[in-house]
This record gives structure tokens, C-alpha cells and sequence, in this order.
């Protein structure tokens, strides 16, 4: 939060490109010194404190800020920390959204160190959880906690069907080390042309917000979008919705970035941008 400032300084808001979201910052001051003329030695005897106008021109003004009020954003954060100790839980048969099934979830990946994926994802949304409601938006998640079981793949879906749009936050677990970068995945044709086209343009505009300060896996092309048909969880999505591998855990770089709250919050600053573009 920007500190308090001393006197109250007009806003001047210019609308992004959805017509609700408005970017604000202070309005120009013209310079106080310029415009008041000097005062007498005996208006301002040695030791007096600064006036308030000068004061103002020190105190750092507030920063742009999104106003998202009146949307409702899911977040899916992957898996969970419980669903290893329950194997035949996760395995049970849930729809998967076209017609066969699926089993009902899986552990996840981890870091050659042994940092879980579960945990990871969990951090990233509950910090893209704080930046949005900060925002103004109401958050839906798709679980409370990290040491619970499930959901299931198909109720990471439907959990989200009042919502605008809806991102599950993953990482992905190649076997070579040397493998980098993120990808989003997006469900091939299956449902409403308007759910498809939403949701294409929601991996556009993850593609373009992670490319910023991350590294886009070129095996899903320079875009680094994958289309599927087999991910129950966006299968069964009424909303437009993706899934974000932010980074391979088994990359030591990636790893490194992944097991840090600093690390955490740049990729919950990508998805945040990402769902800003989107509207």
C-alpha cells in the first residue's frame, strides 16, 4: 500500500480495453516552488518545519491499480497434498467430459529436491488469490487447503461454472533437466464456439504474459499453447478456461524459482497479467 499522502491529490483514470477496468494514477502538480513566491525572513523563522505543499511534492504518489470489481475469477490450484496418501481415492473413475472417464485426480510432480508441486501450485493461488480480491474481484478456488484429497478432475471443471473464466495453476515434471520453459493448455473443439474462442483467447493472452519474464517450452511451439482433448478438468468447464504449466520443477533454474515465495509471487504476476489482458 502507498503511504498516506498529505493533501488529497485528484485521480485521472484512462480505460483499458475492456470498458470497466480503469488504470489510475495522480493527476500532474505543477511544481509548488515554481508557483508560490518566496516567503519574508519574518513569514519563516530559522527552525520552521516545511510547508505541507512541500512536504506533498516528496511523498510518492499512488501507483496504477486495476479495478476488476464485479468479476469472478476460479482458480484451480493442481492436485493436492493429501491425495498421495489416499491412492485408491484418486484413482476412482470420474467423467472426463467427453463421453468416457478418468481417474479421479493424481500426486503430482516435484523438484529433484523433493519440493512438491502441490505445494507450489497452492502458493502461486493463494497469492493470485490475494492480488485479485485486492483488485476487487471475487475469487472461487477449487480447494481450501493443501493437506485435503481432491476434488476430483471433473469438479475442478464445473467448480468454476459461475465464474467468468477459470485457470488451473500447474508445473510440469519432465524427466530431462534440461528441459525449460511453460506452456498453457487449451481443450481442442468440444464445446460452445463462444467457450472455445474465450478460451483460445485466454491461452493467448497467458502466452503473451508469461513470455515477459519466463521462458516459453518451444516443443508446444513459439506460442508454447497445447491443445487437448483429454484433461477432464477443462473438459467439463462451462467457462473459458486453461491450464498453465508454469515451468518445468525438474529444471534446477526453474526449481530454484518455483521453491521461492519471491519466485511464487513472479508467477502469480504473470497469471494476474494474463487474466487482466483477457477482459
Amino acid at each position: 500500500m502507498s503511504p498516506r499522502r498529505s493533501l488529497a491529490v485528484p485521480l485521472v483514470c484512462a480505460a483499458l480495453a475492456f470498458p470497466t477496468l480503469t488504470s489510475c494514477g495522480p493527476e500532474p502538480q505543477e511544481d509548488a516552488a515554481a508557483s508560490t513566491s518566496a516567503p519574508s525572513a519574518s513569514a519563516a523563522p530559522e527552525g520552521t518545519e516545511r510547508s505541507a505543499s512541500a512536504e506533498t511534492q516528496k511523498t510518492p504518489t499512488t501507483e496504477p491499480a486495476v479495478d476488476l470489481s464485479g468479476r469472478t475469477i476460479a482458480i484451480d490450484p493442481g492436485h493436492n497434498g493429501g491425495n498421495a496418501s489416499h491412492p485408491s481415492e484418486i484413482a476412482s473413475p470420474v467423467p472426463d467430459g467427453r463421453g468416457g472417464t478418468k481417474a479421479c485426480n493424481t500426486t503430482g510432480t516435484s523438484t529433484n529436491s523433493d519440493f512438491p508441486e502441490t505445494d507450489f501450485n497452492w502458493g502461486v493461488a493463494q497469492k493470485l488469490e490475494k492480488d485479485l480480491e485486492d483488485a476487487g474481484a471475487k475469487v472461487v478456488m477449487s480447494r481450501d487447503d493443501n493437506d485435503g484429497v481432491g476434488p476430483c478432475v471433473d469438479e475442478r471443471g464445473t467448480f468454476a461454472d459461475d465464474a467468468d473464466l477459470m485457470v488451473s495453476i500447474h508445473a510440469n515434471g519432465s524427466e530431462s533437466s534440461t528441459t525449460k520453459g511453460f506452456h498453457v493448455i487449451v481443450a481442442e473443439p468440444g464445446s460452445s464456439d463462444t467457450v472455445e474462442d474465450d478460451s483460445n483467447r485466454l491461452a493467448d493472452a497467458m502466452s503473451k504474459a508469461f513470455a515477459g519474464p519466463f521462458t516459453p517450452n518451444s516443443a508446444y511451439g513459439k506460442d508454447a499453447i497445447s491443445r487437448r482433448p483429454d484433461l477432464a478438468g477443462l473438459n467439463n468447464a462451462s467457462v473459458p478456461a486453461v491450464i498453465v504449466e508454469c515451468g518445468e520443477m525438474r529444471n534446477p533454474d526453474e526449481a530454484k524459482s518455483m521453491e521461492s515465495k519471491s519466485g511464487q509471487q513472479k508467477y502469480a504476476d504473470a497469471l494476474m497479467d494474463g487474466i487482466v489482458d483477457w477482459y
